[in-house]
């Protein structure tokens, strides 16, 4: 069911919150019952973000709307402009102890919404030289709002924290415009995981899975991605004269499907999976023109490093020697690479009880292997990083029917951000008492 929004938040003041909790378990009571309290908030949030979606470098919107929320909080600190756009909130609290960070990625995707819901958004921008519609496709959306309800969680807590929580809303996870550098890459290189130094960072990315239902993996979770462009080199002509020059197009789709033998053929896949796709053709003006260039762009997939290598070169060799099968040229490039996300297994083997308690004993299983890809590696390649999975279909929605994640039908109920609340507070409040 969906989360009907009151525009009336339950009063903290209501709330029968310990003065001074005593235990790990009283920290969690507190824990649950503000973010009960928080959640028409989340849900009002995460409409308004989703209605004003803004791509990778362009959150400004969301970014005020973030940094605005943390100082009425009384963060002790507020860092805004990071990485371009994003905003990092340091929370330090009354009692010694280490420093955990909580990560949200903010932008939106070039991609035009068709869910037909009420707070669906209609915005156009340009993106990379073309006009096109944005969507939350992703839901970072839900990740910013949910993350503002942990803020609003502890900082009513400051008083029985024991150590200091920093909250990292992160642009460009989707990858940055062409020409442009930004992402976790480029937050860890500006030193967001510096001053106070993390101890350990955590991340939850919504999917389309049964509603509050949370996955983890230990070790390698998400793929190592790499961007992929194939620049190919013919001899313009008249369609209706091929022979007088070189046709790119025809071997552009020569280079495509034989790329497709690499994985199938050529790569040990009982080691771990392997995938390439090409997701964009660009070349010629008319259709009785044949052009000089056509331009591939697509992504690599992997789980293993060295796989990772000889599959690159592989791809690189192949479309060099297929366009050269047809009197063409190639270029291949790699432009932006995102690690292997990988859950620390032994911070994943502490943190797996405190899933459990945000989201119920039968609602916490062990996820598959996914060979999507999350920049979050980049922190995680610093400090150890556990990041998991929330879902957020309607209840009844089998997983296997349900829109996925960059599809303009992309849906996320209301009713699992609860469950994120718990579980991203709740992992701040358990590792920061263990110690």
């Amino acid at each position: 069911m969906r989360r009907r929004v009151s525009l009336a938040a339950v009063a903290l003041s209501a709330i029968p919150f310990s003065p001074s909790p005593a235990s790990a378990d009283e920290l969690r009571d507190e824990v649950a019952a503000r973010a009960t309290a928080v959640m028409d908030k989340v849900v009002a949030w995460r409409h308004d973000i989703h209605q004003h979606p803004e791509l990778s470098n362009r959150e400004f919107r969301t970014a005020a709307l973030v940094a605005d929320h943390l100082r009425s909080l009384g963060f002790d600190r507020v860092d805004t402009e990071v990485a371009h756009t994003g905003v990092v909130g340091v929370l330090v609290g009354a009692k010694p102890g280490p420093t955990v960070a909580l990560r949200a990625d903010m932008d939106a995707l070039p991609v035009t919404e068709q869910t037909g819901l009420p707070y669906a958004s209609e915005v156009r921008t340009e993106f990379n030289g073309e006009e096109v519609g944005v969507m939350h496709a992703s839901g970072h959306d839900a990740h910013v709002a949910v993350l503002m309800g942990v803020a609003e969680v502890l900082a009513g807590m400051r008083d029985e924290l024991p150590g200091t929580v920093k909250l990292v809303f992160q642009p460009a996870e989707e990858g940055a415009p062409a020409g442009e550098e930004g992402g976790a890459d480029m937050m860890v290189r500006e030193g967001v995981l510096e001053n106070p130094a993390p101890e350990a960072i955590f991340g939850l990315h919504v999917w389309p899975g049964p509603q509050g239902w949370i996955g983890y993996r230990p070790e390698g979770t998400l793929a190592a991605a790499d961007g992929l462009m194939i620049k190919i080199k013919g001899r313009q002509t008249h369609g209706s004269a091929p022979w007088r020059g070189v046709d790119p197009i025809i071997a552009a789709a020569h280079v495509m499907v034989a790329l497709q033998s690499i994985p199938r053929r050529q790569l040990d896949i009982t080691k771990a999976p392997a995938v390439v796709s090409i997701g964009s053709i660009r070349g010629g003006v008319r259709g009785n023109i044949i052009p000089d260039e056509v331009t591939l762009w697509g992504t690599v997939r992997t789980f293993d490093e060295e796989m990772r290598q000889d599959f690159l070169r592989r791809i690189e060799s192949t479309a060099e020697s297929v366009a050269a099968a047809s009197g063409a040229t190639a270029e291949v490039t790699f432009p932006g690479h995102a690690p292997l996300t990988y859950n620390d297994p032994e911070l994943t083997e502490r943190m797996v009880p405190t899933l459990r308690w945000a989201a119920g004993e039968d609602s916490v299983s062990v996820a598959p292997r996914i060979t999507g890809a999350e920049d979050f590696s980049y922190y995680q390649r610093e400090i150890p990083g556990f990041f998991f999975f929330l879902g957020v279909n309607e209840e009844g929605v089998d997983p296997s029917e349900a829109a996925p994640n960059h599809s303009p039908f992309f849906f996320v109920d209301d009713g699992a951000l609860e469950v994120g609340v718990r579980a991203m507070a709740g992992a701040a409040v358990d590792y920061l008492s263990a110690h």
